[in-house]
């Protein structure tokens, strides 16, 4: 009994359940009542691909508005945050050890409480009245003469949710490039200019960004998944949902309107369906950009 016990997929069964149990049964679930019309309170009805003709054809809010909105951020907060991640995780590795840590601790402490942060912080900058911070330093230098209404603006709305979201994108996907950056060799870069490299951006093209890899990848996955998962920021921002004129309005928040506030879970697991094809599609192609090509 002991020796059966000793086998390596008994230590990997906790995590196997837990994969399965919320990963898999919910993902196969979203996916089968993506089919069918469920209101919560009867069963659920099978009707074929009538959710995603209509979430397709007929729903304009999500056509023009919701899903513009989830690729607009994604794609600006996605790269953007990801090189952020990597540049300043270099930087600190240049710095000693004890600055660096309290550097780090500093950058990632807004991904652990960035809702708290958010709702106290930035909406008393941006209020829209002459007691937020910008708009008052705007009134006192005469730059403008009545408050701006950034939070409830469908002008500035999404610029504000992408800073925010800037702000607070040092998460693990940074934790894990600074371990990256601090772990590799350094008798590389001996040799590397040994061999004729003469400066710091040939040294982190051909030796530093090769050398983490891995860390790059599991950083450009979480940035993605990140993005692409976020939906309270701008009900939040706002104090709206939806928000005004649907300007923060994202497919997280499309899910929860429909799901959470009309209980048609069959229409909400549509979207998520989406969503989750999305997701995966943009993985995919980071995975084919980063992966070692190699193993593929």
């Amino acid at each position: 009994m002991t020796r059966k016990m000793n086998s390596p997929w008994w230590f990997l069964t906790p995590y196997v359940l837990l994969f399965v149990v919320f990963i898999i049964v919910p993902v196969v679930m979203a996916i089968a009542l993506s089919f069918t019309y469920f209101n919560t309170i009867q069963s659920p009805e099978y009707i074929g691909l009538r959710n995603y003709i209509e979430l397709l054809t007929r729903d304009d809010v999500f056509m023009q508005h919701v899903l513009p909105n989830t690729i607009k951020f994604a794609f600006i907060v996605g790269p953007v945050g990801y090189l952020m991640s990597f540049i300043l995780a270099w930087v600190l590795a240049q710095i000693p050890h004890r600055s660096r840590t309290i550097f780090a601790i500093i950058l990632y402490s807004p991904s652990m409480t960035a809702g708290i942060a958010m709702a106290v912080v930035w909406t008393v900058m941006f209020s829209g009245d002459q007691t937020g911070y910008i708009n008052a330093t705007l009134m006192n230098w005469g730059m403008i003469s009545e408050p701006i209404q950034f939070l409830t603006s469908p002008q500035h709305l999404m610029n504000i949710m992408i800073v925010v979201s800037l702000w607070s994108s040092m998460g693990v996907g940074f934790l894990a490039m600074l371990a990256g950056i601090m772990n590799i060799d350094q008798t590389l870069y001996e040799a590397a200019y040994m061999d004729g490299v003469k400066n710091r951006w040939q040294e982190i093209f051909y030796i530093t960004i090769p050398s983490m890899k891995p860390q790059m990848l599991f950083g450009a996955v979480m940035a993605v998944v990140g993005t692409f998962q976020v939906g309270a920021i701008g009900v939040q921002l706002s104090g709206a949902n939806p928000t005004p004129q649907y300007a923060g309005q994202l497919m997280v928040n499309h899910i929860e309107d429909f799901g959470f506030i009309r209980y048609l879970m069959g229409y909400a697991s549509a979207v998520s369906v989406i969503l989750l094809i999305m997701i995966y599609m943009i993985s995919k192609m980071t995975f084919n950009l980063l992966g070692d090509k190699d193993k593929g």
